[in-house]
């Protein structure tokens, strides 16, 4: 494995959590990025909360710290391909899942998630800190 982790927003919302092992995990990799479309989960969540602007700046914090990845051409086909092997599979996953996923291999990360679906797409490197 080469170090470097996309974190799904299942993980970031571990992390806030204090989970040791995602903490661990964390210590320990390489490098760290997050997809714009995790984030958007969760500022969505968060504006969703009752501490909104705790959980913002929380969110705005992490942002700084870690490498921000956002969809460019070579993601969507990336998400094109994913899509149509997935649909011709017959296994649908969430849009914002495909397009994490498709950042992932258009930059050569590994994935980590808790989401077991993620492993019905070839060819994604996919990890779980549980």
């Amino acid at each position: 494995m080469n170090g470097e982790f996309l974190l799904d927003t299942n993980i970031i919302i571990a992390l806030f959590a204090g989970d040791t092992k995602v903490l661990q995990n964390l210590s320990a990799a390489k490098n760290i990025y997050l997809p714009s479309i995790a984030l958007g989960e969760l500022y969505f969540g968060a504006r969703k909360s009752q501490r909104i602007n705790e959980n913002v700046a929380r969110i705005d914090e992490l942002a700084k710290q870690v490498g921000l990845l956002t969809p460019d051409l070579l993601t969507a086909q990336c998400y094109g391909i994913i899509k149509n092997e997935l649909s011709a599979k017959g296994k649908p996953l969430p849009e914002n899942d495909i397009w994490i996923a498709a950042i992932a291999k258009r930059h050569d990360l590994i994935l980590v998630s808790k989401d077991k679906h993620f492993e019905a797409i070839e060819g994604l490197s996919l990890e779980k800190w549980q």
